[in-house]
């Protein structure tokens, strides 16, 4: 068999019909189950910046993966050739939060499922999942934790700030202590027993406390 023969071969030529009218209702399902993903992001984002461009790279997302499947099915060299092709591409942007993974992944696989033709598959898919990360991802399981810093001249004064806490907060565990000559320092993580924060004014009223600062805590904050 020559080079020429090869090239005239079925196998070249094993293309499947286009139909221009399944790629308008795929990408149509595909622009529309990425908009939805795109709401329950923007609905359960409790993160601390949030990304407008991000968020717009999801419907993005299932727009380019539909629209590469739908090639990769019609024909097998192409297909080849988008394997070679992808393995060479690198993302280099840094993921903030973990849940942003889970908002990629299905961004793709509804692009994967619409681009191979199981339309209802997606959309009940996305249904159940955009469900729960509605129900789940806006639920609060605890109090939410914050992070109080007090500087105070010397022990007496420590004992009273703990005691002005253990009528204030439902509860509270000190994380650092930090002992000068002529100061005191020391952290505390507490519970409080509802959104007010107005125990911080009484603590900074005590005869001895020089600073208190109070901060929202979410598990990055190292002390």
């Amino acid at each position: 068999m020559s080079f020429n023969d090869i090239f005239k071969s079925n196998f070249l030529e094993s293309v499947n019909e286009f139909s221009i009218l399944d790629t308008i209702i795929g990408l149509a399902f595909a622009l529309a189950l990425g908009l939805f993903i795109f709401t329950v992001y923007k609905k359960t984002f409790n993160g601390v910046m949030y990304s407008t461009s991000f968020a717009l790279t999801l419907p993005g997302l299932s727009l380019v993966t539909a629209l590469v499947i739908m090639a990769v099915t019609s024909n097998v060299v192409l297909s080849l050739g988008m394997v070679g092709a992808l393995s060479v591409v690198r993302f280099r942007t840094a993921i903030k939060e973990p849940m942003e993974i889970v908002y990629l992944f299905w961004s793709i696989a509804v692009g994967i499922v619409v681009g191979a033709g199981m339309i209802p598959l997606a959309v009940i898919g996305s249904a159940i999942i955009g469900i729960i990360l509605l129900v789940f991802a806006n639920r609060k399981y605890n109090s939410n934790p914050y992070i109080l810093v007090v500087t105070c001249n010397d022990e007496k004064t420590e004992e009273g700030v703990f005691a002005s806490l253990d009528r204030a907060v439902e509860k509270y565990v000190v994380k650092s202590k930090t002992v000068k000559n002529d100061s005191i320092e020391f952290t505390v993580e507490v519970r409080m027993k509802d959104t007010a924060t107005s125990f911080v004014n009484n603590i900074c009223k005590i005869e001895g406390v020089n600073s208190a600062v109070l901060v929202s805590y979410n598990g990055e904050y190292m002390s």
